[in-house]
């Protein structure tokens, strides 16, 4: 009687220490918001351009939501839908999973390849994964771990096809010195960021040519010309705007290549990238909807793939056209001492990146949230110290679409044809996946 007593009471003991230690985890979700951020802190540092976040975000939400859709049966693989993935690896009948713990290794196994910084990442993840180790027991903490290792390598044999490793290596663009077409702008001269952009295979959409918009307005001196009086648009407007004007366009600037100067002194005043803003408005979302582990995992692998299929299909649109910019337009026929209110971002202009991205990223987020989702936008507050309101997705991301415009960047026609180009993006997106078995 006394052993059987005993050995009761080591069970108790196990049991409840077995609880008390599982009790330390923090909630599922907020272990996939936390990775997130985590990344996109790395992004800001390493300062990747706005289409190679795209891609980073693409990668490791995909590894993340693959890892953990497994905790829902329901769910459907959706890189088995996109192109040139092999099928992902399965979990094993009988034994123990962790899907949180799965996702985190799968999109960091993902993210470590992708990035720079991994030191940073590492050592995020050492407290995530000891927080695990602590609290699971060690053949579900291997288990996970295996899994999600499995399903991140395998999302990174896709990466290795599609594309970029081949673009890495490929001469500067420096635009061009013909009437209309490109060329680099103040007050840095860069060269053309990421001009192969459009050569990028994409995950969904059949090419990057889907859904081009028609050409802009030719060039043309005649001041009664559709170009001439594009120009003269954003420079009257630019030179007038209002303080609401102007705090929508530093609001959605999220320009990650803004050099500063001061005299002889040069600093980089680091931002969010564009495709950044959007990921950070599907965790305001997430939380706002107290949307589980899944449905977070899902929200950000859609949003993803929005960015991604809207950064190739617009950068095919921009360097097909090299389109010139309004700020050497304006200095070359109108007032050679005008800047705009932002810092011209160094690629072609037609039409608006960020018009592109935001409408797609919004339609994508209107149909796994709902219309008129009201959200506060916080993305930006730790970084510019903006917050604002919007009544919808779309509404936030018909007002990125004037950003562009009031911040003098660009034409109003290349702001609201890449908004529509994104949106009709979008829509094919949620048209061809299916997100339930």
């Amino acid at each position: 009687m006394k052993r059987l007593n005993l050995i009761l009471a080591a069970a108790f003991v196990l049991l409840l220490s077995s609880c008390t230690r599982k009790s330390t985890l923090p909630p599922d979700a907020d272990v996939l918001h936390a990775n997130e951020d985590a990344l996109t802190q790395v992004i800001i540092y390493d300062v990747f351009t706005p289409p190679v976040a795209s891609r980073i975000y693409g990668y490791t939400n995909l590894a993340s939501y693959e890892a953990m859709r497994y905790a829902d049966p329901k769910l459907a693989s959706i890189t088995a839908q996109l192109r040139d993935f092999e099928k992902m690896p399965e979990p094993q009948k009988g034994k123990s999973y962790n899907y949180v713990l799965a996702a985190t290794k799968a999109f960091f196994t993902v993210a470590h390849k992708v990035t720079f910084s991994i030191d940073t990442l590492k050592r995020y993840e050492d407290k995530v994964y000891g927080e695990y180790k602590d609290a699971l027991p060690d053949s579900t903490y291997t288990n996970s771990m295996q899994l999600g290792e499995q399903i991140g390598n395998t999302v990174l044999k896709r990466a290795m096809k599609d594309d970029y490793p081949q673009t890495r290596g490929k001469p500067k663009y420096l635009g061009s010195n013909s009437p209309g077409k490109w060329r680099p702008t103040p007050p840095d001269y860069m060269d053309g960021v990421e001009y192969c952009w459009g050569d990028m295979h994409p995950l969904l959409v059949e090419s990057s040519k889907i859904l081009m918009p028609p050409p802009p307005p030719p060039y043309s001196e005649d001041t009664t010309s559709a170009f001439f009086k594009q120009a003269k648009q954003v420079y009257d407007t630019n030179k007038h705007l209002t303080k609401e004007q102007e705090t929508i366009a530093r609001y959605w600037d999220d320009n990650p290549f803004v050099v500063m100067h001061n005299g002889h002194m040069m600093f980089a005043d680091k931002k969010i990238t564009p495709g950044g803003h959007w990921i950070g408005i599907t965790t305001i979302a997430c939380r706002q909807s107290k949307a589980s582990a899944t449905k977070t995992a899902q929200a950000y692998a859609l949003t993803s793939i929005a960015l991604f299929e809207s950064f190739i299909t617009c950068w095919e649109v921009k360097y097909t056209y090299a389109y010139v910019r309004p700020v050497t337009v304006i200095n070359e026929k109108v007032d050679h001492n005008w800047l705009p209110l932002l810092q011209t971002p160094p690629f072609p202009e037609y039409t608006a990146g960020h018009s592109t991205i935001s409408a797609a990223s919004a339609v994508v987020l209107t149909h796994e949230f709902g219309d008129n989702y009201a959200f506060h936008d916080t993305s930006d507050l730790k970084y510019i110290g903006l917050q604002r309101d919007f009544k919808s997705f779309i509404k936030a991301s018909d007002e990125t679409a004037m950003s562009r415009f009031y911040g003098g960047i660009h034409y109003l026609n290349s702001s609201l044809l890449g908004a529509k180009q994104g949106k009709q993006v979008g829509e094919l997106i949620w048209q061809k996946l299916k997100l339930n078995n």
